[in-house]
């Protein structure tokens, strides 16, 4: 179920099998911009709680690939579950928020910028995320419940 998300700054990851993309936005929501990188093999959960200190942040916001028909495939399933993992990891509440599009819409973005996509291919990713919190922050204006909270996963004894 969608609810709103808590008031204050939030990250924004677009998670992917070379790099996770990162972005932030201020306590008032007012702009989203890109914070780097996460290469894939680092610990993401120790990447994140850095960052969610170094920012303030009160969530962060994972990117949640559906199909273009709005069903769960599966890169959706591997996304949520390592939202799952990550929740379990990490000093605030995660969320799940679509995604559809984003990656697409970053790449557009840097080729308005004259950026070939062979030397933008990190900033893809930051934008991809910056993209997402972009759409969690108009919602969010409009009052509208985009993103749904994540659970942590079972954790093993």
């Amino acid at each position: 179920m969608s609810e709103l998300l808590p008031d204050g700054a939030l990250l924004a990851v677009d998670l992917g099998t070379v790099r996770t993309g990162v972005a932030a936005c201020d306590p008032q929501r007012i702009l989203a911009y890109p914070v780097g990188v996460i290469p894939s093999g680092e610990p993401l959960e120790d990447h994140l709680n850095r960052l969610v200190a170094e920012h303030g942040a009160v969530a962060v916001v994972v990117g949640y690939p559906l199909a273009l028909d709005g069903r769960p495939g599966i890169a959706a399933d591997k996304v949520r579950a390592e939202a799952a993992r990550l929740a379990g990891r990490i000093q605030v509440p995660v969320w799940l928020a679509d995604e559809r599009l984003s990656t697409a819409a970053a790449y557009a973005r840097l080729r308005e910028t004259g950026r070939t996509t062979r030397r933008a291919r990190g900033l893809v990713d930051a934008q991809a995320a910056v993209g997402i919190l972009e759409s969690v922050l108009d919602a969010s204006r409009r009052s509208l419940a985009i993103a749904t909270r994540v659970e942590m996963e079972e954790m093993d004894e």
